[in-house]
């Protein structure tokens, strides 16, 4: 580049920096240091190689900009700013009461895709849009990542990397800012570049080490990741914590604080500047990406037939892909168990092996959202645990994502309590804005996965691994936030939820001997849970009890708990209370005490 060139970036950059400080100043708080690190990293993309159009944040064509550092989004914030996307007025709103400049980014601002802050989160989901864009969209935007290298500590990162070489994802480039120090102390690494490299080359990836303070080596990086093929981009880029400011620059204690002295610190930075950049430019592309949609003839089931709702859901999920082509699937290595591969057979091009590799999934989900499509990501229920706080921060994102997890609770028998999903209802309960379903048969099921494809934020289905009786037609309906009443009684309401449901209507049937009638509801929707008839049933009988194959902790019984707890009716909760072993079904049911026989004592003590 020619020196007014480098002239600008420089001045560029040290308007980055200052507009961290300020804004961090003006809040009290922040990472300015974090952001200062990476100023002139981020100069060099903004003003020479991001494609945006500041006209139009969701043209199919935008680059993608992940900042997977997201405590450094004072530094995010001020490339805003000489954008023209914000004011200077509003950057000093950052971390203010009701402002869209919130500690972490999230999606409340145009050209961000996802919240972050959670670190280890925002490679994986660039993982997950560079495929969105070779696979899905097939359109030339390229993804870039801020990374820190405290976060290259996270197991999720190194699950991206592997996926991302394995994948051959070229239109990716992680930007890693070396800076050396982490929260409380030196990074594993420190400035050793090559370990790193040596690591994330052994994945496949194309590796560039550089200074991180010097324009020119940036941009002949940036622009060689650009023109690589076949493999994704590291940039491995050496930097200084706090860099221009001597008061904290490559000093410990630092870190997630403003500066003591900010006015100071300006000055020594050369003061506030207007540099501003221009993006508008050519993208090559308008128009928003169409899908295609076609009549949707779900699987239907014989009433009294016997069918898995794994099987079901995989029938069931393979329909509405063959109607609607913004539908795609993610699988853990498990589709043969989730029967996730009926849909792989039938709709390949949509299907996404991710391996066993559940954050990455899980990521990969959210990041194929934010370019508009439905995916569904399957895996047993236990194992959907290990990419829980990306769970979290899909809902932090504001993220459509549809997650199925099969095997839930003790009833798949034999193979014992590492593979039975105990917790799932209690953890996808507590996710901000969530859906939790629980099907029963294999109709309620398909329809079910047919509902949750226009359904807003995260969405969970339990699915069963046994063979259930259909018990409903093929044209009953299930809204989210129904359940079904099978049988009115007297005496008490029996609440069940999936392979309890079952249980529940055998039961029912046995306390007719006793000459004990009872109400029998279906609450397939957990959440929203449909509170209304729930209480109406409770108050006509005065007794309820719950049962659910999960444990006591947070499941449908806390559930219906929470809708009942001002009327004056006595609730029995059954549910897994001690570590099954290995066993049949039926025997496990047993053991719990949420079979037949035991509902059946359950209400029986209540009555009498």
């Amino acid at each position: 580049m020619d020196e007014p060139d480098y002239r600008f970036l420089c001045e560029l950059a040290a308007q980055l920096r200052v507009d961290s400080v300020r804004a961090s100043a003006a809040a009290g708080s922040g990472h300015p240091t974090s952001s200062m690190s990476a100023a002139e990293l981020m100069a060099v993309l903004l003003a020479r190689h991001l494609r945006l159009d500041l006209t139009d944040p969701a043209n199919p064509a935008n680059d993608h900009l992940i900042f997977s550092k997201g405590h450094a989004s004072p530094l995010l914030y001020a490339m805003l700013k000489a954008a023209g996307v914000i004011t200077d007025e509003e950057l000093l709103t950052f971390r203010a009461h009701g402002s869209r400049l919130e500690g972490h980014p999230t999606p409340r601002l145009p050209f961000v895709d996802v919240a972050t802050g959670s670190l280890g989160f925002g490679l994986p989901v660039g993982v997950g849009l560079a495929l969105t864009g070779r696979k899905l969209d097939r359109l030339p935007y390229h993804v870039w990542v801020l990374c820190g290298d405290s976060e290259l500590a996270e197991g999720s990162m190194w699950e991206a990397f592997e996926h991302a070489g394995h994948q051959g994802l070229a239109n990716l480039t992680a930007i890693i800012d070396v800076n050396r120090l982490g929260q409380r102390g030196p990074t594993r690494h420190g400035w050793d570049l090559g370990a790193y490299a040596r690591r994330i080359a052994a994945f496949g990836w194309h590796t560039i080490e550089i200074d991180g303070h010097d324009p020119g080596q940036i941009d002949y990086a940036l622009g060689d990741a650009l023109s690589t093929r076949r493999r994704p981009t590291a940039i491995l880029a050496r930097t200084c914590k706090g860099f221009g400011v001597s008061a904290v620059e490559d000093r410990e204690g630092k870190h997630g604080k403003p500066l003591q002295d900010a006015e100071q610190a300006i000055s020594e930075l050369g003061g506030p500047r207007s540099v501003t950049v221009p993006l508008n430019r050519p993208l090559g592309v308008s128009q928003p990406y169409g899908f295609a949609e076609g009549a949707l003839t779900l699987p239907t089931y014989e009433v009294g037939e016997r069918v898995a709702t794994r099987t079901a859901f995989g029938e069931a999920l393979a329909a509405l892909g063959t109607a609607r082509g913004d539908v795609v699937a993610l699988d853990g290595e498990v589709a043969d168990s989730t029967k996730l591969e009926t849909f792989a057979k039938a709709h390949p091009e949509r299907f996404f092996e991710c391996y066993i590799a559940e954050q990455q999934m899980v990521a990969a989900a959210i990041g194929m959202q934010a370019r508009g499509w439905k995916p569904y990501a399957a895996t047993f229920a236990a194992f959907l645990t290990r990419a829980y706080d990306f769970v979290r921060m899909a809902a932090i994102s504001r993220a459509g994502i549809r997650l199925v997890g099969s095997h839930g609770g003790v009833s798949i028998g034999e193979d014992g309590p590492s593979q039975m999903g105990l917790e799932d209802l209690a953890a996808f309960r507590a996710v901000h804005g969530s859906t939790v379903l629980y099907p029963c048969d294999a109709n309620q099921t398909a329809r079910l996965v047919a509902e949750m494809a226009d359904l807003d934020g995260v969405s969970y289905l339990r699915t069963t691994r046994g063979e259930t009786p259909v018990i409903y037609g093929p044209q009953e309906t299930f809204p989210v936030g129904g359940c079904k009443v099978l049988r009115t009684g007297g005496h008490a309401t029996i609440v069940g939820a999936g392979i309890t449901v079952h249980e529940a209507q055998a039961a029912a049937e046995l306390l007719e001997e006793d000459g004990i009638s009872v109400t029998v509801v279906d609450a397939y929707s957990v959440k929203p849970l449909d509170s209304d008839e729930l209480r109406i049933m409770a108050n006509a009988t005065g007794r309820v009890v719950t049962v659910e194959d999960h444990w006591p902790e947070g499941g449908l019984g806390d559930a219906v708990l929470s809708a009942l707890a001002d009327l004056p009716v006595q609730v029995v909760k059954l549910a897994v209370s001690g570590l099954p072993g290995s066993a049949t079904s039926e025997e496990q049911l047993a053991d719990a005490g949420i079979d037949r026989q035991a509902i059946r004592e359950a209400v029986r003590n209540m009555v009498r």
